[in-house]
Formats: structure tokens, C-alpha cells, sequence
């Protein structure tokens, strides 16, 4: 397989092979630098017993348990692996799969030490620089051979799951859209209509006040959802690549650009749920759900909090309103998702025929069925029974002009997690010091970025 020159070719078109089948084109995604995240340790759960590590067998030849990391610790998704992994025992007698789940956010924090202690077999992760960091350093297993037998996964999705050593080692399952979501039901009881411009944001806004709402729910006590709202303001206001060269730290935050950015944020705060540094993703989700609030910049597992049936049927989104119109609203964020196996797996075999069924098309459409805040990679699964919503999120991802993939996972981890989620926290706090914030992400930044 041929290696892209640059990294804006080695993530284009990261658009489910799903949408290609359909005629929709290929779209670009977006680039950064990657290091090392949280030092924290993430002790394994479990052990696996049958067969050792160190060879490459069969599916049919595998037996025992293999353990399997999760971080899908909210109801919905965490019901939706269960589903998955009872279906897997049900067809491969002899195999047990032990799910050890760990909170979402400690996952993320702490998988460096996590890999580099006694890691789960197969575990959760991400596509493109975050896989291949950790593949770079030894922390995770070839899966090549996988992937030579699986099928329905397009080109593109198979350079996202490539190490730099041109070998596999992530299985991709699914991914989902941020955009600005909202209640149908309430905006047709308000009169209200998509915004298309950030002055008509700005506009909905204060008569969404007027009404006794909170215009946009917010919670940031975890650090990383307010990144999607800078992400949104940053390829409005300069461009996709900009948001590009900024990610892979070729582009100064302290320069106007940037600043102009957290200026423009600044002035839509007013508009946000306030006292959002002690509110999880969960609690301003469901102040939507209860239509305390009127929008929601997130991804579209918001859903999750929204009660199966009419409920979650009462749910919509619109992309972020354009901001400079020279510019315009085609570039968007889908992240993708999927699994790994670790670099030294207690059983092997069991690892990889389990990884072998979540590259299969009755794996992914079992778990958008169970999940739809979700929608497939593989162009196999079966979407006749998706929602409203992962439909349009079909056509959304499709039609996008440039795709992100999220800060946190398109520029060095540690520059994430150290420097933007307490500068980001700061500037929710005490906004008025714009100068002063990219200064000092500036300073971090360039200490950072020399180090690699």
C-alpha cells in the first residue's frame, strides 16, 4: 500500500464506506502532530485464560476468555457493547469475552500508563494519530491479518487504521457528527428556525433568553467538551486549514486569528449555561431533553440522554452557523471510533477472532441498532432500521466539505490535556484576558512541539 505524502492525505476521506457505495465523494480530514497522554495508571481488570499470546491462529482454533477494555460507561453505548459481545458468545462456543468498563474520561486520561502496564486484550480507542502514536511505540498489536479477511471497509478506512510501519492495528466501527442539536418540538411551539449565520445565532439567542431558556446548554467539567465549540468557531472564523496547521502546532495561537476566535466565543457566553465548569456533558444534555435549554454544540451521543421513543425522536441538529461567508459552514467534525488489541494479549487468538467479528457487518449493525447516536463504518451493515437522525447524519457527514476528527485527537495529547483543557477552563472562568491566554498556550505550545 502506498504512503501518502502529507498528513492531510494520509486522513483524507475518512467518510464511511457506507456513503462511497451511495455516490457520495471522498472529503478531507483533518491533520496534527501526536504524543503521549495522561500519566496516571488504569490497572487492568481481569485476566484471560486459554491459549497464549505469540500466535497468529485461526478463529475457529481460539478458545478461552478474552478480556476486553471498555470505556463506553454510559447506559446507552454500554448496552449496545453487551449486545454485541453476547452475540459474539452466542456464534463462537468455547469463547468468553470478560468486558472490564472503565469511565470514559479516566480511559482517556490514563491509557498511556494503562498500555504500558497490563493492559485488556482488546480495547476501545481511536482512529488515525491517536492509533498510530501508540503502535509507534510498541503499545499495540498487529492486526494485519485481521484485516486481510474482513470486508466492507473502504480504502480510506483502512489508511486510518495503518500504523506508519504500513501495518494494521485498529478496527474501526463507527462515528457520529457535532453539530448544534435542538428539540424539534420546541422550536415549532416557539417559532424558532435554524440559524444560518452567527448573527442570526446571536438573534435566536436572546429571544430563546426572553423565553426563560438557556440558549445553548454547557458543561465542561470534564475539560474536553468545550473543545468542540472552539473547533466550530476556529474553522468558521480561518478555515479548515488553518484548523489544520493549528492542530500540528505550524500556526502561532497567539496571533490574531486565534485571538479573534476566543473574542468571538467570548461574546456568545452570555448565551451559554452558565456555571458550566461544574456540569458534566450528561447534565447539560439532559437540561436540553428537558427543554430548559434551546441548543446544544455537541456530538450526536447526546442522544444517549434522551429516553428511547418519542423522546429521542424529538431530536435534530443543524450544522454550526456560518461565521465569515467567504468561508462558509462545510467543514464539520465526525470522529471515528473503534478497537485495538494490545501488544501483548494473554490470549491471541481469542483477541483477534474477537476482532475479526467487530470487523464484520452484523457486528456494526447490531450496535446502531442499540445505539443510535451512532452510525456504521462498514459498507455491509445493515441501516434499513436507522433513525431520522442517523440518516441525516449519513447526508451530513457525506456532504461535508473537510472533516475534523476532534482537538483532543488531531494534535499531540499531551498538548491537549496539558495546555487547552485548563487554558479552555480558564477562559470559561475569567474571559477577559484574551491576550494573556494565547500567550501562554503559545509559550506551552512551542515547548511542547520542540520536544518531538
Amino acid at each position: 500500500m502506498s504512503r501518502p505524502k502529507t498528513e492531510a492525505e494520509y486522513l483524507a476521506s475518512l467518510v464511511p464506506p457506507s456513503m462511497a457505495a451511495r455516490g457520495i465523494g471522498r472529503r478531507a480530514v483533518l491533520q496534527g502532530a501526536f504524543g503521549l497522554g495522561a500519566a496516571a495508571t488504569l490497572a487492568a481488570c481481569g485476566s484471560s485464560s486459554g491459549s497464549g499470546g505469540g500466535t497468529t491462529g485461526a478463529a475457529k482454533k481460539a478458545t478461552g476468555t478474552v478480556t476486553f477494555g471498555s470505556n463506553q460507561s454510559d447506559a446507552v453505548p454500554k448496552n449496545a457493547i453487551a449486545q454485541v459481545v453476547s452475540d459474539f458468545q452466542k456464534a463462537n462456543a468455547g469463547l468468553t469475552v470478560k468486558v472490564n468498563t472503565v469511565d470514559h474520561n479516566t480511559f482517556q486520561e490514563q491509557i498511556n500508563s494503562y498500555l504500558q502496564g497490563s493492559p485488556d486484550d482488546v480495547y476501545t480507542w481511536f482512529s488515525g494519530y491517536r492509533m498510530r502514536f501508540f503502535a509507534s511505540k510498541g503499545l499495540a498489536g498487529d492486526i494485519s491479518d485481521v484485516w486481510a479477511k474482513t470486508t466492507g471497509f473502504s480504502d480510506a478506512l483502512k489508511t486510518a487504521s495503518t500504523g506508519d510501519d504500513g501495518k494494521q492495528y485498529f478496527m474501526p466501527f463507527t462515528n457520529y457528527p457535532w453539530a448544534v442539536f435542538y428539540r424539534p418540538s420546541l422550536f415549532k411551539e416557539k417559532g424558532y428556525t435554524e440559524p444560518k449565520t452567527l448573527d442570526e445565532l446571536v438573534a435566536l439567542s436572546k429571544q430563546m433568553q426572553k423565553d426563560g431558556l438557556s440558549p445553548i446548554a454547557f458543561g465542561d467539567k470534564d475539560g474536553w467538551p468545550a473543545m468542540g465549540t472552539f473547533d466550530q468557531l476556529n474553522m468558521r472564523i480561518n478555515g479548515f486549514q488553518f484548523h489544520v496547521d493549528l492542530m500540528a502546532g505550524k500556526k502561532p495561537w497567539n496571533g490574531p486569528e486565534v485571538k479573534s476566535v476566543f473574542d468571538t466565543w467570548r461574546s456568545l457566553l452570555p448565551y451559554h449555561q452558565d456555571a458550566s465548569l461544574g456540569r458534566t456533558w450528561q447534565e447539560a444534555a439532559q437540561s436540553l431533553q428537558q427543554k430548559k435549554s434551546g441548543m446544544y454544540v455537541l456530538g450526536m451521543f447526546v442522544g444517549q440522554q434522551f429516553p428511547e421513543g418519542a423522546d429521542r425522536d424529538d431530536l435534530d441538529f443543524f450544522t454550526f452557523p456560518e461565521v465569515d461567508s467567504n468561508i462558509g459552514a462545510d467543514a464539520i467534525e465526525a470522529p471515528i471510533d473503534g478497537y485495538m488489541m494490545s501488544k501483548r494479549p494473554r490470549n491471541e487468538e481469542a483477541a483477534k477472532a474477537f476482532l475479526s467479528y467487530l470487523g464484520t457487518p452484523a457486528a456494526e449493525g447490531l450496535s446502531v441498532k442499540a445505539d443510535p447516536t451512532v452510525i456504521a463504518v462498514n459498507s455491509g451493515a445493515d441501516s434499513s432500521g436507522y433513525s431520522a437522525l442517523q440518516k441525516k447524519a449519513v447526508e451530513f457527514v457525506g456532504s461535508a466539505k473537510n472533516i475534523s476528527q476532534f482537538l483532543d485527537r488531531d494534535t499531540r495529547p499531551d498538548f491537549a490535556s496539558n495546555v487547552m483543557i485548563p487554558a479552555i477552563q480558564q477562559f470559561i472562568k475569567t474571559p477577559t484576558d484574551v491576550d494573556g491566554l494565547v500567550n501562554s498556550i503559545e509559550k506551552q505550545k512551542q515547548s511542547i512541539f520542540a520536544s518531538a
